[in-house]
């Protein structure tokens, strides 16, 4: 799975640092979420993102398959 965040933000014509402006993480864990480095995303910064982002869980989720 990969989070689909930069997708949805260049659709919106929004940038990386608007969301993180809304968003309130620290910009480490912030950098790590929208650029698919993490293995985990706590269930309060994923309502958060899909809040701000006015998407479902479903939108910000897409199966991505590594060779």
């Amino acid at each position: 799975m990969r989070l689909r965040i930069l997708d949805i933000l260049k659709k919106k014509g929004k940038t990386k640092y608007w969301l993180y402006s809304q968003l309130g993480l620290s910009y480490q864990n912030f950098n790590k979420i929208v650029n698919n480095e993490t293995s985990g995303i706590k269930f309060e910064n994923l309502q958060a993102l899909c809040d701000i982002l006015e998407c479902t869980p479903n939108d910000l989720f897409e199966e991505y398959y590594q060779k």
